[in-house]
């Protein structure tokens, strides 16, 4: 079988490409440890709404202008409720559901977990604009999904 000429160099030419990008691709992963963002901390389903972690369910000032709060999403509901931040303010989230998942969306942000039973998500947002952000989850979890929000105050 002949190989035209053109066909050769352009599956040469693809083929370099393929080897370069695998190359690029496995130096980031296992020699600078650059993976995709993950938190790989579980905890029993059943125990979320007991656990030490989620039983104060308050907006904590941890540090200047810097707060944490531990959250559970459920059916058909985020606890705690709404939420008033200063404007500039750090909030860490931790989050968990004890029941089914469920999506964890502020709008207006690039905040967006999904918050699966067993597992706990983490993520952190500065709130620079005052204004109302609507706390969504975006992942259908039952007949009472669309009630289920929640609003940030920043002020």
């Amino acid at each position: 079988m002949h190989i035209h000429r053109y066909e050769k160099l352009w599956l040469i030419i693809g083929t370099l490409i393929l080897v370069v990008f695998l190359s690029v691709l496995a130096v980031q992963t296992f020699f600078l440890e650059m993976g995709p963002p993950s938190h790989a901390e579980t905890m029993d389903p059943e125990s979320v709404r007991d656990s030490e972690m989620f039983a104060d369910a308050e907006l904590t000032e941890i540090g200047d202008n810097e707060y944490e709060i531990a959250m559970i999403a459920e059916m058909f509901t985020f606890q705690p409720g709404d939420l008033e931040i200063p404007a500039g303010a750090t909030v860490h989230f931790t989050l968990a559901s004890p029941d089914v998942t469920h999506g964890f969306k502020i709008s207006d942000t690039n905040v967006n977990v999904m918050v699966v039973p067993g597992h706990i998500s983490k993520i952190s947002h500065t709130f620079n604009e005052p204004g109302e952000y609507l706390i969504l989850c975006n992942e259908y979890c039952g007949l009472g999904h669309e009630y289920m929000a929640n609003t940030i105050t920043v002020y």
